[in-house]
């Protein structure tokens, strides 16, 4: 009868059944592991700051077609792809004084829905809610804090190109403007050169 029960116990040990066993021990050893090798603290700074990175949704980048400009688009989805920001790009027309704000300028016009379809090529790329506005304002830094506050934006990203000569300012006359005026967060993205 002895014989019997052996025999029967090495019959019913089958190779999935002895795989299925080693993953299990596996998992649970991993499980028991991982609940006794708990992560160092974060300081509570830095957990703040972490989250009001992460609270920002709404992200709009001024963009002109240019090279400089298009970096900010990339910037700003890069920055937006881990909370899945949406990425508000705008086009500021600037109307001369001498003209009324909604006259037609379909030259500019123009060039504004050519920097906006390149700039939503590149958001493409990231996978992001987008959006596209033309703003009319006679200056570029007004039009661009006019657009933040109409799309309550949390953060600007805009990139400037670097300085021309001596008599240029380096940051940008718009940058510049934007940084005693916007009413979020503004990153500045300057190119090298």
């Amino acid at each position: 009868m002895p014989e019997t029960t052996a025999a029967l116990t090495q019959a019913q040990i089958t190779p999935l059944g002895a795989l299925l066993a080693v993953t299990f021990a596996t998992a649970m050893i991993s499980l028991i592991w991982w609940m006794f090798h708990v992560p160092p603290p974060v300081p509570a700074l830095v957990a703040r700051v972490r989250r009001s990175v992460e609270a920002v949704k709404t992200i709009l980048v001024p963009t002109t077609g240019a090279l400089h400009s298009k970096r900010a688009v990339e910037l700003a989805a890069r920055l937006g792809s881990d909370q899945k920001a949406e990425i508000i790009l705008t086009h500021v027309i600037e109307v001369p004084f001498v003209l009324p704000l909604n006259a037609p300028l379909p030259d500019a016009e123009k060039k504004a829905r050519e920097a906006l379809d390149e700039a939503v090529a590149l958001v493409a790329l990231h996978d992001l809610p987008v959006q596209t506005r033309i703003q009319r304002s006679r200056s570029a830094g007004a039009g661009i804090v006019q657009a933040a506050r109409d799309v309550g934006a949390e953060m600007i990203v805009i990139s400037v190109r670097p300085s021309g000569g001596d008599n240029q300012d380096a940051m940008g006359a718009t940058a510049n403007w934007l940084l005693r005026r916007t009413p979020c967060e503004l990153i500045i993205d300057r190119v090298p050169g």
